[in-house]
């Protein structure tokens, strides 16, 4: 019997996981949120270093990392035993093949859970608001990826992905400090961050992002992308906010200018060399669904991931969605005269973990998942948008 055997009358609520680029979302399924939210990084067993998830080189290394993820979270943080229990999994539509297969596996035959539900997640944010038709913006932190739904079906034709995100801000973060960043030490001196390289850390760019940076508003942004990316006059760039002093140590502090905290934002609505930004894939998104969905998909707009959270965003996406409407290749095409943005009842970070939750907690999820015994008969995942009639006669039978 397991040390956390009948420990907790929670055993017997599904097991929700989330496994993102960057952190984990897990907890028990009828919860308004999660029970952690840790980093997507595992151990390895060989050299003992702390790696993350998503960095594996084949399949076999990725098992080793996902069994000691689940093991953390379900018996470090859920008290939980695995065996015969009922798991959904959250997985975005673009996640690879061989992630998914070796997650099955894991929990299938390491793990021994009783069924598995492998959900997308843009659908079920949806689920969160009550809806099934809603064109669903997952600004994470490897990409940004836009998803229409119509009821209830991804309409894979006006997927639009661009990879501007979390992990872009910290990039641009990074290389303006080495750039002109400096530190200052106990003894007063200044001494430029290139020099020191090693205390640009991941860790510590991602703590700068989410404490001092912020997304500007829509005609200074135009005014920074003016002089950085189209070559205007330098004496038209606005001047910065007021600089901050990031403690490093107990001796040491880190100059991150005005500049750096409203410009490295600027990333997600700069235009690439294909004159795409996250307000472009948008509305590219919406010209690519059928005519007779747009304007209801225009109207049940989601806004989801992490990155979302950063102060400004919302007004910024909106003011640069109604500007690039006005423009003759949107305003011909589209028809559509505004926008209207859904607040879901949950943080954008862990809103597709709370739909998963609610479906989790169903009397349907079994019906609904692949059992055991079915994936050890078959040894393989059905696709989730193309589900083998053969798959489901089993599990009539």
């Amino acid at each position: 019997m397991s040390l956390y055997e009948n420990l907790s009358i929670e055993d017997q609520k599904a097991f929700v996981v989330d496994i993102g680029a960057a952190y984990v979302k897990c907890g028990l399924a009828g919860e308004n949120g999660p029970t952690c939210i840790i980093p997507s990084l595992s151990k390895n067993s060989r050299t003992g270093q702390v790696v993350k998830i998503w960095d594996y080189k084949n399949t076999e290394e990725l098992y080793e990392y996902l069994k000691d993820l689940l093991y953390t979270l379900l018996f470090r943080h859920l008290l939980l035993t695995p065996r015969d229990k009922r798991v959904v999994v959250i997985e975005s539509i673009l996640c690879p093949s061989d992630f998914r297969d070796t997650l099955a596996r894991v929990l299938y035959k390491h793990f021994e859970v009783g069924c598995v539900l492998f959900a997308p997640s843009h659908l079920l944010s949806l689920l969160t608001l009550g809806t099934n038709i809603g064109l669903v913006i997952d600004v994470g932190y490897q990409e940004t990826l836009v998803i229409p739904i119509y009821e209830g079906i991804h309409i894979l034709k006006g997927l639009q992905s661009i990879p501007l995100a979390g992990k872009a801000i910290e990039s641009r973060i990074k290389s303006q400090l080495m750039e002109h960043g400096t530190v200052c030490t106990a003894d007063k001196q200044h001494q430029a961050v290139a020099s020191i390289p090693d205390i640009v850390t991941d860790e510590l760019l991602e703590d700068i992002k989410i404490r001092c940076c912020f997304v500007t508003e829509y005609t200074r942004g135009q005014q920074i992308q003016d002089v950085t990316m189209r070559g205007g006059h330098a004496n038209k760039l606005p001047p910065p906010p007021p600089d901050t002093d990031y403690p490093l140590d107990g001796s040491s502090v880190l100059n991150v200018s005005g500049r750096i905290r409203e410009h490295s934002c600027e990333v997600l609505f700069e235009l690439d060399s294909e004159e795409a930004s996250i307000a472009t894939i948008v509305l590219d998104a919406l010209v690519k669904c059928p005519i007779d969905t747009r304007i209801a998909l225009a109207s049940n707009i989601l806004v989801m991931g992490g990155t979302a959270m950063m102060p400004g965003f919302y007004h910024r996406l909106q003011l640069e969605l109604s500007n690039l409407l006005k423009k003759p290749k949107y305003a011909q095409q589209l028809g559509i005269k505004g926008f209207r943005f859904h607040k879901a009842p949950a943080k954008e970070n862990y809103t597709a973990w709370l739909g998963g939750a609610l479906i989790g907690a169903l009397e349907t999820l079994a019906s609904k998942s692949l059992s055991r015994d079915v994936y050890l008969q078959k040894g393989k995942l059905p696709d989730w948008c193309c589900i083998d009639s053969e798959f489901l006669e089993e599990k009539k039978g």
